[in-house]
């Protein structure tokens, strides 16, 4: 048996949770290794819907859930979330939650910087214009981190480092804040802020690198569980409208704290179709009638912003390229009957940019504002594929999408799923038996 990590192919939102969730049962520990509170994962099991931030998927399902230490970790949204849940009948104790004590904490000022500058950029008349962030301050959190001046977990437990810790902070911040004509941060209160709640989050904190290295020794499987997508990476993405972290399956390794070796099978999320949260360059985009109704049955809502996702046809070559990029060994396509009832269902090739033949998305700016897709359109199906769980069961043009889907991405599908229930999904190749 293996571990597991899965990802998303696209630009987030795939239906990550659900995907976890299955994989969960059949796993002893689920770890999220990058990214904050920007992004959601909706479970629905036994028909109740759990809206998680932070926490690991499997939480629901009571399995050891992690958050490693290249998760930026907001302490009062993680506390708020976990009374959620423990309102909803879900036990998170700390013997089912471990926490990174070396994972940078996001907090108050980050995500008022964050508001800031981002309402800035929407009053430049010239530049990049807004990026998109939820303004939740996982950027700026980020950047304390590589700055090193950022405040960590473990920090909280001595009050003369956090002191010290905090007036480094301020130093960086509050010049920032003048320069943006926001208020400066009081130190004194940060500082009690902090330690107000310290004594909630400290229990659940350890080194958690060495847990995990006991679990491997031991044979336990681990899932890996990634947030945002390949194209919202910060190196490989469509920069700048991208994430402030790895969001790619070799992040796992660096934001648990394990060898590359202990990662296993690369399992990328993708939609039947594609969709993208705030701004920046979406070649397939479809600002119209067919997009509108992509959107509509597929409930194209973001969970944690609320925000309305932008829809398009499938693009197989920034599938291809994540497949590359994150070593992608199969994909769990999501969303399939959300393409119920079209007549002709389209397929994104490569890309056309002045005049020149691409098949893969370019880093420049420019050029991946202007690329235009090439087409390659495929019959529609009338049949419902919604809770199918074999491919007997999916209409022929539906087994014909898939299969030229997979030729395309230069990937199998090793899951199908076909609706937002967890058992209505087609297995084709299990992922922990590799």
């Amino acid at each position: 048996m293996t571990n597991v990590a899965v990802v998303g192919a696209q630009w987030g939102d795939e239906g990550k949770g659900k995907i976890v969730d299955w994989l969960s049962v059949r796993a002893d520990v689920v770890v999220r290794f990058q990214g904050g509170h920007n992004a959601g994962h909706t479970l629905v099991v036994d028909g109740r819907t759990y809206k998680l931030s932070l926490l690991p998927s499997g939480v629901v399902r009571g399995k050891l859930s992690i958050i490693g230490n290249g998760v930026v970790i907001d302490p009062w949204a993680l506390l708020e979330e976990i009374e959620r849940l423990r309102s909803q009948g879900v036990p998170v104790t700390t013997e089912n939650l471990r926490i990174a004590e070396n994972a940078p904490l996001i907090l108050p000022l980050h995500g008022e910087l964050d508001r800031a500058r981002e309402q800035a950029r929407a009053e430049m008349r010239e530049g990049t214009g807004r990026i998109g962030t939820t303004g939740r301050g996982i950027g700026p959190a980020y950047e304390d981190k590589v700055a090193r001046r950022a405040i960590r977990v473990a920090d909280l437990a001595d009050r003369d480092v956090l002191e010290a810790k905090i007036a480094e902070l301020l130093l960086h911040h509050n010049a920032l804040r003048r320069g943006l004509g926001i208020p400066e941060v009081d130190p004194a209160a940060l500082r009690d802020s902090l330690l107000a709640i310290a004594p909630k989050i400290l229990p659940f904190a350890e080194p958690v690198w060495m847990r995990l290295a006991e679990l491997k020794r031991a044979g336990r499987r681990i899932l890996f569980e990634g947030a945002q997508g390949a194209m919202l990476d910060v190196d490989h993405g469509t920069y700048p409208f991208v994430t402030s972290s790895n969001t790619l399956a070799a992040q796992a390794a660096l934001g648990a704290g394990v060898g590359p070796d202990t990662v296993g099978y690369v399992l990328g999320i993708c939609k039947a179709y594609t969709t993208r949260v705030g701004a920046g360059p979406f070649p397939t985009e479809l600002d119209d009638e067919t997009g509108r109704k992509l959107g509509e049955r597929g409930r194209e809502f973001g969970t944690v912003t609320g925000r309305r996702r932008r829809c398009g046809w499938f693009d197989a070559v920034l599938v291809r390229q994540a497949v590359k990029l994150g070593g992608i060994d199969g994909l769990a396509l999501t969303k399939l009957d959300v393409l119920d009832g079209f007549d002709t269902i389209k397929l994104c090739t490569a890309y056309s940019l002045g005049g020149q033949l691409l098949h893969h998305l370019p880093a420049g700016m420019r050029a991946q504002a202007n690329v235009r897709p090439v087409y390659e359109e495929l019959d529609g199906w009338r049949e419902s594929t919604r809770g199918a769980r074999s491919f007997a069961e999916l209409p022929a043009n539906a087994v014909k999408f898939v299969k030229r889907l997979e030729e395309l991405v230069e990937c199998p599908v090793a899951l199908l799923s076909t609706s937002p229930d967890r058992d209505d999904t087609i297995l084709v190749h299990d992922p922990f038996a590799d």
